[in-house]
């Protein structure tokens, strides 16, 4: 029980994310997912198939399929609200892996918007995982931008947890860890930034 109640992040994820729009409305959001270097040097193993030290996208390809397959069951991590309503999804799109010369690996993904948002002032989202296997953040610069046709006015606010939410939760971790006795870490969440488009009113 223990070991299934801890929750320490396995792997480390920084995103970028652009808003997209088309005829004034929000279409869908284009993602970066730049991964750590433990799990980058893990997941490229072997795929270097003609040896010249490099990994190309052809090559990550098959690596790009499963982790779009494999992101499904979980919506991507991405949640998108509009007035507090949930905004779903279309399947992802124009996915593919980069290799940095940093000796990186970054997932290129746009998420489709099922309806596109025309009134986005309010329109906000989140890159998650609450079980915390996987611990996203924003990129430390330029993480959140809109895409071309924004209309003028609009802008893109990265919001840090509330206090209040977080001290609650970082009570009930408190308390889980607590209630277990083994030196567990238990985190349910809580803590991830939200994107809020902010548009002035004309």
């Amino acid at each position: 029980m223990s070991a299934g109640a801890s929750a320490h992040p396995h792997v480390w994820v920084t995103v970028k994310a652009t808003v997209q729009y088309a005829g004034g409305s929000i279409t869908g959001l284009q993602e970066a997912w730049t991964f750590d270097e433990f799990y980058t040097a893990q997941a490229i193993e072997g795929l270097d198939k003609n040896g010249d030290g490099k990994y190309d996208r052809k090559e990550l390809a098959e690596l790009a399929q499963v982790n779009i397959d494999g992101l499904k069951e979980f919506d991507y991590f991405t949640y998108a609200k509009l007035s507090g309503a949930d905004r779903k999804f279309k399947p992802p799109e124009n996915y593919w892996l980069e290799h940095t010369d940093k000796g990186i690996l970054t997932l290129h993904f746009t998420l489709p918007l099922e309806q596109p948002v025309a009134e986005q002032s309010g329109f906000s989202f989140s890159v998650y995982d609450p079980s915390y296997f996987i611990a996203f953040d924003l990129a430390a610069t330029d993480p959140v931008k809109l895409g071309t046709g924004a209309p003028a006015g609009c802008s893109a606010v990265v919001h840090d947890p509330l206090e209040d939410e977080t001290s609650d939760t970082k009570k009930l971790n408190d308390a889980f860890a607590g209630a277990l006795g083994d030196g567990s870490t238990v985190n349910l969440g809580g803590d991830a930034k939200t994107v809020v488009v902010n548009c002035a009113k004309s």
